[in-house]
């Protein structure tokens, strides 16, 4: 399992031009299942997202969680994570969780990230085409992979 983290000062999911999802101050956060995955792993995952110290301090070091800066996350699904672009110019998905099987684990996460955020986790749509928006903050972007 992947989780792609941005820190974002303002993200959103756009289906069919409604807006499903929006946050302002943040992670937006991809994930991603394969099909080696350990479903017994998406409470480790989920706490190193709500623990990962990525907003600046007084300091201006990176040493504060998005909850100690009551930030919001946006979660959404994301099997491109486990593109496989070895060979040739298409890339390959083949190790990417059936979409069954990642939707059940994308719907364990979120209900463990909310339980951790003790607030409403936004989301995209599970399968759907959508438009991600986005001000990266930083840039800062962290790969989490178990």
């Amino acid at each position: 399992m992947k989780a792609l983290i941005q820190r974002v000062k303002f993200a959103e999911v756009k289906v069919d031009n409604n807006v499903v999802a929006c946050i302002q101050q943040g992670f937006l956060v991809f994930l991603g299942f394969s099909k080696e995955d350990d479903p017994h792993n998406i409470p480790k995952l989920c706490s190193k997202i709500a623990h990962c110290r990525l907003f600046n301090d007084e300091e201006g070091k990176m040493k504060l969680s998005v909850q100690d800066v009551d930030g919001e996350l946006l979660v959404v699904s994301q099997f491109t994570l486990y593109a496989n672009t070895n060979k040739g110019n298409r890339p390959s998905f083949v190790q990417a969780a059936t979409p069954e099987i990642a939707e059940i684990y994308y719907e364990q996460a979120l209900g463990i990230l909310e339980e951790l955020q003790s607030k409403k986790v936004q989301r995209g749509i599970f399968g759907a085409d959508m438009q991600v928006s986005l001000l990266n903050d930083g840039p800062v972007t962290v790969e989490i992979e178990l």
